[in-house]
């Protein structure tokens, strides 16, 4: 027990649900023949759930701060409505087009943003307000007839990297991209060493990193390999390329920016959070206004996929996002939840919904079954926190309380100075 608690140090269950994503592949991969491991249905589920994948991260912050959202799939089937019309109907460049489609959404979020954080209607009757509102205006734009996209819009949805450089027989750039991830995984990890160390914090042993290295790197590895070796034309999704520059672009606003950690501190104290200056309105409103840009850009990546819009599109697409989110992690309370949690919460509903699908498994035991995951995991957040664990928001309050401390500290002082 000791050991594994050190191999997975303070993120023991972000590493866990890794691990257990690593075996469930290993599980479907040996009951399949080896099937889902192929390149074609890797692609296939970066393509077929890219829509989650993109809108668990705004939907992480949402859940952080204590509220949900319901309304993200409507939100797409308007943004996708709105898109494809504004191409084959009112003239739009295809790229203008995607550009007034993420501006609908854009808009949309803080039309709900503003009802949450300014008018005081909690968001789950916002969203739910929403949800009937925009899927209503779906039905009402579209008419009922589906508008196909150009292939613009089809390559960033369903294209590929194409390929360049001399004749490997695997894809090169979905080889560089592979390369990079590992570098920077090994470089995260000893840089991080590196400052608990000048810290003079204790790190854990040296074969502790190096067997997390190595599992990362492994399965980094043979997906890199798995991509790469897809037939002619085919390699690491364009949409894949998408998520991974969100998923970094998110990291870095959920560890290093002021309204990333506000949302931590309001899910965790509201009231607290307001003595240290934080604007909880404006949380509110980013955070919402936030999710709705993202359910535009999948949006965009799922007509894109389809080749048209679709009265169906968006239909219990929150449910799902939601759901990973509470996989990956998140805490029903607020205030706890990491971006990289989130992703791979949604990888593992996405990769347990196509082994299941790849094995021959009805829709009725599959939904059951990916019912039973969400509610063992929060129920796994529960129990933890009722042994006292401590959580995300906890530290970053004990920080901002810090702050405010010194600041205050250094005002009292500043009088006395200039009486010297």
């Amino acid at each position: 027990m000791k050991a594994l608690r050190q191999f997975f140090g303070a993120n023991m269950r972000q590493y866990a649900l890794f691990l257990f994503l690593i075996v469930v592949m290993a599980f479907f991969a040996w009951q399949t023949g080896g099937r889902t491991l192929h390149s074609e249905n890797l692609q296939n589920i970066i393509i077929g759930w890219s829509y989650v994948l993109v809108m668990s991260l705004g939907m992480l912050f949402v859940i952080v701060m204590g509220q949900i959202d319901l309304a993200p799939g409507s939100v797409a089937a308007v943004v996708g409505i709105c898109l494809a019309l504004s191409i084959k109907d009112w003239g739009f460049p295809w790229w203008a087009g995607i550009l007034f489609g993420i501006a609908i959404g854009t808009v949309i979020g803080m039309w709900q943003g503003a009802w949450l954080a300014y008018i005081g209607v909690p968001g789950f009757i916002t969203t739910l307000a929403g949800q009937m509102l925009f899927r209503g205006l779906d039905q009402r734009i579209s008419n009922g007839q589906s508008v196909p996209v150009p292939k613009e819009i089809v390559k960033i949805g369903s294209g590929f990297l194409p390929d360049w450089g001399p004749h490997t027989g695997f894809n090169n750039p979905t080889l560089l991209l592979g390369l990079i991830a590992v570098v920077a995984v090994i470089y995260r990890e000893l840089r991080r060493r590196r400052k608990v160390i000048r810290g003079g914090g204790v790190v854990v042993p040296t074969w502790v990193m190096v067997a997390r290295l190595i599992t990362v790197v492994a399965a980094l590895g043979i997906l890199t390999i798995a991509f790469a070796n897809g037939r002619p034309g085919t390699s690491f999704p364009i949409a894949g390329i998408i998520i991974v520059g969100l998923v970094i672009f998110y990291y870095f606003v959920e560890t290093r920016t002021t309204i990333g950690r506000g949302v931590y501190a309001v899910g965790g104290n509201k009231a607290a959070a307001a003595l240290t200056g934080i604007n909880i309105k404006k949380v509110y409103f980013i955070a919402m206004t936030n999710m709705s840009f993202l359910a535009a850009v999948a949006a965009i990546m799922f007509v894109g996929k389809s080749g048209s819009t679709g009265l169906s599109d968006g239909s219990g697409w929150e449910l799902d996002v939601i759901a990973a989110v509470f996989v990956g992690g998140a805490a029903v309370s607020g205030g706890v939840g990491t971006v990289v949690g989130s992703v791979i919460g949604g990888l593992f509903m996405s990769i347990l919904s196509n082994g299941m699908f790849v094995l021959g498994v009805g829709s009725d035991w599959s939904a059951m079954i990916r019912g039973l995951v969400l509610l063992v995991a929060v129920a796994f957040d529960l129990y933890s926190k009722s042994q006292g664990r401590p959580s995300i928001s906890g530290a970053i309050m004990k920080g901002l309380r810090s702050r405010r401390r010194g600041s205050q500290e250094e005002e009292q002082v500043r009088p006395e100075v200039a009486k010297i």
